[in-house]
């Protein structure tokens, strides 16, 4: 196994290990509505750096990061940002530390072929 091989394997432990890394239940939800229970890290902070001026305001970041052989072990692509209105969204689902349930949808999608797991940029959600 070479040096990148190895480096894969390692993220998707720390993505993915509840026990000792920083998995965390996620649920993934394609456009189609097909759903899968999966681990990974899970970002979700109310501070925001304004775009235009630099500075720190109150806001919404949101995130997920997973590995890509999870996703096509379940059958799922990698998920992408939907813009156009009537067009489903992808959606992610997980629980804070105090285990109140946030769901999002993907605005922007981030893959890391090289080492094997996808960042998705995410936005709050209501159905």
């Amino acid at each position: 196994m070479g040096l990148r091989d190895q480096a894969a394997a390692d993220l998707r432990v720390i993505l993915e290990d509840t026990a000792a890394g920083f998995g965390w239940a996620i649920a993934v939800t394609d456009p189609n509505g097909n759903r899968a229970d999966l681990k990974g890290f899970s970002n979700d902070v109310s501070q925001a750096i304004d775009a235009n001026t630099g500075v720190v305001v109150s806001g919404r970041t949101a995130s997920v990061v997973i590995a890509l052989s999870s996703l096509a072990s379940v059958g799922l692509d990698i998920p992408v940002g939907i813009s156009e209105r009537g067009r489903k969204p992808w959606l992610v689902e997980f629980n804070d530390i105090t285990g109140a349930t946030w769901r999002f949808k993907v605005i922007e999608s981030l893959p890391d072929r090289g080492i094997g797991a996808v960042r998705c940029q995410l936005e709050a959600y209501q159905y």
